[in-house]
């Protein structure tokens, strides 16, 4: 599988990194609008990249408690 060429945009931290030590950075990725996760204390680290579908159905999954989050 050939990775996505990842956008140039910013990567966005979550409003709630400043009270806990584990999260994500998201971007959009330039090919086929999806999303772009990666951990925010290893930012040279692996970058996955998800479906925009998939990705929205699992923030409203959490959103909505249907998966733990913790």
């Amino acid at each position: 599988m050939t990775m996505p060429e990842i956008s140039t945009r910013e990567w966005y931290k979550s409003s709630y990194s400043a009270q806990a030590n584990d999260c994500i950075e998201t971007r959009l990725v330039v090919s086929g609008g999806n999303m772009a996760v990666r951990d925010s204390k290893d930012p040279q680290g692996p970058t996955l990249a998800f479906p925009a579908d998939a990705w929205t159905a699992f923030v409203s999954a959490i959103k909505t408690g249907e998966l733990p989050t913790t």
